[in-house]
Parts: C-alpha cells; sequence; structure tokens
C-alpha cells in the first residue's frame, strides 16, 4: 500500500486537466477522504493486531493468506509471519485431519457461513500436542472467493466440561452420596444413595442423615465422629445405619467437610458403600477358618483360642474346667462299609448329641475325623466336685451313645473312647490338650467304650505302645509273622485247625495277638496282615492236600471287620483260591457279630457269593454281641461258635450253663453244625457232649502250636 504523500502526488498529477479552483477543491476533498480511509484501516489493523481471539483469512484451497497476532500465539509461534511460514495449507498443516478440513469446507459452501465449527489445530510446541477449537467463518464473495475465519481456543472450557463430566460420573457411581449445607440438612443425593437406603430424593432432601440412625451406636460414637470431622474436617469409618425398610445395614462412610474462602464449613459431602456383602463375606470366612463345616463345631484353631482364654479366666477366678477328650471306636469300619456320606452323616449326629448333654457355656468342638472335644468350664474348686460334675456329662454321654443311630436305614450302635483330664489357670492349651489325647489313649487301650482319667503312670505303657506301632509296620515286610494252628476235634476226630497269628519280634520275642492286634486294626494295619494270614492258610490247605492223611482237613481263619468291609474282598479272596487251587469248602471264614451287624445286607450279599464259590463260614463269639434270629436265619452260615466266656463256667454257673444249651438247641433248630471253644476241662466237654455239641476247640485237645508240631501231635500218621 503506497503511502499518503505518494496518494497526494498521484491525485494531483491525475487533476493537472480542469481550471486551478476546481483542482483545489477536488484536491482538498479528496485529500480528507484518503485520511479518513487511513484512519479506518489503522482502525481495523489495530482490532486486527490486537484481537484476543485468532483470526485468519485463507482462499479455498486452504492457503492462508493473512493471520493477527493472536492466531499465531495459539498455535506456538511468536508472529503472523512465522505462523504463515509455517502453515501454509489449511488442510495439510493446520487441521488435525485432512477429513476435517474438507468437512469445514463443505459446510461452509452451503452455508457461507458457520457460527461454531469445533475441531482441533496442531501447534507448534510439539508433534503430538493439539488445541481444540472453534471457528466462525465467512465466506465472502469476490473475485477469488475468501475465507475468513475467527478462532476461539476453546481446550480449558472442553477440559472443564470433562471434569464436570467426571464429577457428574462419580456423584451418580455405585457409592452413596448426600451433600449437605453447614446445617446438615440434605441438599442432593445420588442414585445409588437412593437405591443403597430405599427413599427417594423428595423424600430426603431438606431432612437430615439422623433420618438414616440404626440406633445401633451410642451418642458418644456421634460425638466423637461430630469432634473429628471439627478437628479434621474429615471423618471416615463403618457405621450401621437403617434402611427406608427398616433393615439395619453396614456402610463405609467417608464425611469431608467444605470450607468457603473465609474458612467457615459451608457444606459436607458424605460418600458411603454398602458392605453387607463384605460383612457376609467377612462372616463365612470367619465360619470357614474357625468352625468344622460338616457338623457347624468349633474347630480346632477355635478350639484352641476359646480354650486359651477360658486357662486365663480360670486363673484369675481360682474355678477349675475339665477337658473331654472323645474318640468314636470303630469308625473307620462305617466309612469302609458304607461310604464316606454314611460316616459324615454319623459325625452329624454325633455332634448333636454331644452338644446334647452339656450347659450353653461348655464348648463342643470336632478336631477333624471321629475326634471330639468337650470343654467345661467352672465345674468346681475341689476334686470331688470335679469329679461328681465330669461323671455327670460322661453319664449323660453314655446314655445317648446307649441308643441307636438310624443311618440312610442302617442301625448302627455308636460306642466311643473318652479321656478326661481336669485343669486349672497357669497351663497351656497344649498341655492340656495333650493330656487329654493320652487320657483318651489309655481308654482306647483298656478295650474301648469306656473312660479315663489322665494318669501319668500310664505313660510308661502308652510310650511301649507307640513304639509297638513304628514296630508293628515293618513285621510284614521282614517276614516276622507266623501261623499258630490251634486243633478242632469232632468227638475223638481231627477235623482241621483254626488259624492264629503270632509275632515272633526279633528282641523282644513272642508278642499276643491281644498286644498288637488292636494297634493293628486301629491303624488299618490288620488288612494286609489279613490278606496275609489267608494266603498262607491257603498254601497249608494246598500243602495237606497232597497227602491222604491231611487232604481232609479244614482251616478257620479269622476275618477282622476292617478286611471284610473292602470293596474288594470278595474278589482279592477269590483270587487267592484260584492261585493256590485249594478246594473251598475246606476253608472257613470266621466272622464276629461285629462284623455281621455293620451292615447285615451287603455282608448276606458276600458271604451268598463266596459260598456259592464253595466257602464256607462260621460265627465267631456267639452270644457276645447283638445277633438276633432274624439275622441268623437271614445268614448263609454253616456253623456257629460258642464264645469261650460261656463255656469257662458251664459245670458251675447254671446260667452260662442254660445259654450254652439254648445255643445249641437254636443251632439245631437252625440247621446249623456248633462248635464251642475254650474247652479246657474234661467235666466241660462232657457236659457239652450231653447237650449234643459234637465239636470241639481248647486246651483240653490242643493248644495253639506251629505248624510242625501240630503235624507232629495232632496228625495221626505223624503220630505213628
Amino acid at each position: 500500500m503506497k503511502k499518503h504523500s505518494e496518494a497526494q502526488t498521484d491525485v494531483k498529477s491525475l487533476l493537472g486537466l480542469g481550471d486551478q479552483s476546481t483542482r483545489k477543491s477536488y484536491y482538498a476533498e479528496l485529500e480528507a477522504n484518503l485520511d479518513e480511509l487511513e484512519r479506518e484501516k489503522n482502525k481495523y489493523k489495530s482490532l486486527f493486531d490486537h484481537a484476543l481471539h485468532g483470526i485468519f483469512q485463507a482462499d479455498l484451497d486452504g492457503k492462508i493468506l493473512n493471520a493477527n497476532k493472536a492466531m499465531a500465539s495459539m498455535c506456538g509461534y511468536d508472529t503472523p509471519d512465522t505462523f504463515k511460514n509455517k502453515h501454509r495449507n489449511l488442510k495439510d498443516e493446520l487441521f488435525y485431519s485432512k477429513e476435517e478440513f474438507l468437512r469445514f469446507k463443505k459446510m461452509l459452501l452451503q452455508n457461507k457461513q458457520i457460527d461454531s465449527f469445533e475441531t482441533t489445530f496442531h501447534t507448534h510446541l510439539s508433534d503430538n500436542q493439539q488445541i481444540v477449537v472453534s471457528i466462525s467463518a465467512i465466506l465472502k464473495d469476490q473475485p477469488d472467493q475468501l475465507i475468513e475465519c475467527f478462532v476461539k481456543d476453546i481446550t480449558t472450557l472442553k477440559e472443564a466440561e470433562r471434569e464436570l463430566l467426571i464429577a457428574a460420573t462419580a456423584f451418580d457411581s455405585q457409592e452413596g452420596m448426600m451433600i449437605t449445607n453447614h446445617k446438615r440438612e440434605i441438599l442432593r443425593v445420588n442414585n445409588a444413595f437412593c437405591r443403597i437406603t430405599g427413599y427417594t430424593a423428595e423424600e430426603v432432601i431438606g431432612k437430615t442423615p439422623k433420618l438414616l440412625q440404626s440406633g445401633q451406636h451410642s451418642p458418644l460414637f456421634y460425638k466423637r465422629m461430630n469432634d473429628t470431622l471439627s478437628l479434621k474436617k474429615y471423618w471416615q469409618g463403618e457405621i450401621w445405619n437403617r434402611r427406608k425398610s427398616g433393615e439395619i445395614f453396614p456402610e463405609y462412610l467417608t464425611i469431608t467437610a467444605v470450607e468457603s474462602d473465609e474458612g467457615n464449613i459451608s457444606h459436607y459431602v458424605a460418600a458411603f458403600t454398602d458392605v453387607t456383602q463384605i460383612k457376609e463375606s467377612e462372616a463365612k470366612i470367619h465360619h470357614l477358618a474357625y468352625y468344622d463345616t460338616l457338623t457347624g463345631l468349633p474347630n480346632r484353631q477355635s478350639l484352641m483360642e476359646k480354650l486359651t482364654s477360658l486357662l486365663k479366666r480360670t486363673s484369675r477366678s481360682q474355678r477349675n474346667g475339665a477337658l473331654l477328650f472323645i474318640d468314636l471306636d470303630n469308625f473307620k469300619n462305617v466309612n469302609d462299609t458304607h461310604g464316606h456320606s454314611t460316616g459324615d452323616l454319623l459325625l452329624k449326629h454325633v455332634a448333636n448329641r454331644l452338644k446334647e448333654t452339656v450347659r450353653e457355656t461348655d464348648i463342643v468342638a470336632r478336631l477333624g475325623g471321629d475326634e471330639f472335644i468337650i470343654v467345661l468350664e467352672d465345674i468346681g474348686d475341689d476334686d470331688e466336685a470335679i469329679n461328681e460334675n465330669v461323671r455327670h456329662v460322661i453319664n449323660n454321654i453314655s446314655e445317648l451313645f446307649s441308643k441307636s443311630i438310624i443311618l440312610d436305614q442302617f442301625e448302627y450302635h455308636a460306642s466311643c473312647s473318652i479321656g478326661v483330664t481336669p485343669f486349672k489357670g497357669g497351663e497351656t492349651a497344649d498341655d492340656v490338650m495333650k493330656r487329654g489325647d493320652m487320657a483318651m489313649y489309655q481308654a482306647k487301650w483298656s478295650g474301648k467304650n469306656t473312660c479315663r482319667f489322665y494318669d501319668p503312670e500310664i505313660l510308661v505303657p502308652q510310650f511301649h505302645m507307640a513304639e509297638l506301632e513304628l514296630e508293628l509296620r515293618n513285621a510284614l515286610p521282614k517276614d516276622q509273622f507266623t501261623l499258630y494252628y490251634q486243633p478242632q476235634y469232632n468227638t475223638e476226630n481231627l477235623t482241621g485247625a483254626e488259624v492264629l497269628i503270632r509275632w515272633i519280634h526279633p528282641e523282644r520275642g513272642i508278642i499276643s495277638p491281644a498286644e498288637f492286634i488292636p494297634i493293628a486294626e486301629e491303624t488299618g494295619l490288620i488288612v494286609p496282615i489279613g490278606w496275609w494270614i489267608l494266603e498262607s492258610a491257603c498254601n497249608q490247605l494246598k500243602e495237606w492236600s497232597r497227602s491222604d492223611e491231611t487232604k481232609h482237613l479244614q482251616l478257620s481263619v479269622n476275618v477282622s471287620a476292617r478286611q471284610f468291609s473292602q470293596i474288594n474282598f470278595v474278589e482279592e479272596t477269590i483270587d487267592i483260591l484260584e492261585r493256590t487251587e485249594i478246594d473251598p469248602n475246606l476253608l472257613k471264614l470266621e466272622l464276629t457279630e461285629t462284623v455281621v451287624l455293620t451292615d447285615v445286607d451287603e455282608t448276606i450279599a458276600k458271604m451268598n457269593e463266596l459260598r456259592l464259590f464253595g466257602i464256607r463260614f462260621s460265627l465267631d463269639d456267639f452270644g457276645t454281641g447283638y445277633s438276633s434270629l432274624s439275622h441268623l436265619k437271614k445268614l448263609p452260615l454253616e456253623q456257629l461258635k460258642i464264645d469261650q466266656s460261656f463255656v469257662r463256667d458251664i459245670t458251675t454257673d447254671p446260667d452260662d450253663a442254660e445259654i450254652v444249651q439254648t445255643i445249641i438247641a437254636m443251632s439245631y433248630n437252625l440247621g446249623l453244625s456248633v462248635i464251642a471253644e475254650g474247652v479246657e476241662t474234661q467235666k466241660q466237654k462232657e457236659f457239652l457232649e450231653l447237650s449234643r455239641c459234637k465239636n470241639f476247640q481248647g486246651y483240653l485237645l490242643g493248644k495253639p502250636m506251629p505248624i510242625n508240631e501240630f503235624t507232629a501231635n495232632c496228625i495221626p500218621a505223624a503220630k505213628t
């Protein structure tokens, strides 16, 4: 653009024609108009240069023709010229994408004007940095259509909108939220508040949070909450509130005080979460950690904590307590015979019965397996009172266990061994538990189904039994067992023998079965030992089958309840018979009443299957258990064996004599043979013969002996 003086010269040269006065007049007027135009131009330029928003002009192809300082600064440049040099084309350099520019251009060509077009511009500060802008644009109809744009940086506004959106989203989150004024009048609540409490916003706005109070907290609790808010402007913790329905529920609450510019509290913002499910989960976890899942009784961990606490109280009060260590007798037989589901059912019955025997203040716990604990609190301050109270509980337990239990239509007679140890303060829970455990084993070793008080004098035999158990586990692999044979006679003729196991210990010598068989039963070692006995007996029958003098002899083998209850008992027995190739009719399996009555139906099924194979059965120790005539009629028995406890006094005790005669008569009525064991005198034998008993076993006829002695003393050919 030409300067003002140059323009005047040009005008004068143009007005060279005409008279001088006219020229002067036109010149003056034109000069005045030029001055006015110059002022307008400068005014516009000043507005253009100092506008707060960016302004730029471009052609339709996107070439930038002009820009102001605000536009340059907005994009990170010092001057408009630098901006134009760096951003020569809108579509490739200024707009964030070419597609955005084409969309902008299309709208402008359609409408000739755009009031607001939001998009993103590049900046000079970094390759990735952008600004959000709002463009107002006009398409001027000139020979070369011109785009004139007014640009406003709205990045901060957009960020504020996002912040507000986040805040609004947070307010309507899953947490209940409530805003009150300084008077604690509710101003606003969110949807989660309404969902959790059951109140609508209209029902609570204008009221105070006291509306939610449950009554579970004391005034002191709320005073401390307010004191903390006043001091720290913040409080958080667990609180119990009440829903509109009246249900009390736990929540985790956070309250924040909002201060004004003057430092006064203007609002309170409360956020809370319903922790009902968390509390329920915590309760379940606690129950799993401290209570037995099967019976619902306290478990070992819970018991130890309760017992520790009780011992501390006992120490302060000088009032004594007692611990009863209870172990079910022969529980493994139930699991092995009927399965673990039936065993679990029995444990539940026992747990319920034990709870019936004690006070609510006493503890009944399950350690695991078939072991239970009863802890009696405050049972006296002298030995006489302690013993009396403990005996009372034991009598209750015995009475309850005397009643049969029906398990899945199966009648079970449970019994237990109980160890008792009194306790005072000043000792640990571990010490008390160890004494109770030892007392329980004293009861076990005394024959089960009994109770024993802790007696340190019996510890030596206990340690002996523990050592014996360890050595018993190696007895079979080390070939320390042998079989003894006690002859059985029909009047005067040898019919066979009963095989009896003996343990020949390399250091202790011969160990009686009465000493190690209970341990084998308890540990389950009786099963592999039982299979060894059966196979050894079958091998002996195989050996006898080679001689005319012995090929008719029978062998009776005792079968334990634990072994008979094995699922594969029938298959394993038949397998042994087939391997040894013996005559099954020469093998007699002796079962006790305990075995038979454990599960009559299953017992009959197994016996029938083996009976079809040729094996015969004898019912051992008859008369000592709970056999009924109905059971005997169902069992595929060949023989009843009169227990030696009845035979011992048949010549001196009329009751025993009558019992034996009744058993013999019943055997004949059932079509069964009968054999009496424990025959030790000639008078006993004569009485039995007069009572029509024809089969005998006992010391009168021969004691149990190794096979070589049996052969030498009992087999006719060997005698001669």
